[in-house]
């Protein structure tokens, strides 16, 4: 199992997707607390947390875990889809919390966005061969 990497939260992305590396360059660079941690989908931690988690299934482009409920006991809480890009925007804290806002709009209306998006950002943004390496000063938050 997944220790709670000190109960800092774990992005999971698609490691060839050019918009998810994007999105996770444009998070760590702005993660003041430098506690999020970062695993592909497609990696053995990735894949032993969708194991566990029903709505993380078929879920290719990102998944947001944070755990709730009393600390190093707390439960793993997984967000999908626009939960998980809108929960990364609210750890963020401000300006980019605000976005959270979006939370307002029906779940499936985001939703919809969301996979519309995710169907076509290989496309519009590129796919990489293989999951780039991540920057040296970053290796450290990568699990």
């Amino acid at each position: 199992m997944i220790e709670q990497t000190g109960i800092a939260p774990v992005l999971l992305f698609d490691g060839t997707c050019g918009l998810c590396h994007g999105f996770v360059r444009f998070l760590v660079n702005r993660d003041r607390k430098g506690t999020m941690r970062l695993a592909t989908l497609e990696g053995p931690i990735g894949l032993e947390i969708v194991a566990r988690h029903p709505e993380a299934h078929g879920v290719d482009s990102v998944v947001w875990v944070e755990w709730g409920g009393g600390g190093a006991a707390g439960r793993e809480i997984v967000s999908v889809k626009s939960d998980a890009a809108l929960a990364a925007f609210r750890y963020l804290g401000l300006p980019w919390s605000l976005l959270a806002a979006f939370r307002i709009v029906p779940h499936f209306i985001r939703d919809r966005v969301y996979d519309f998006v995710a169907r076509n950002r290989y496309q519009w943004f590129g796919r990489y061969d293989s999951c780039p390496l991540p920057r040296a000063e970053d290796r450290a938050r990568y699990l």
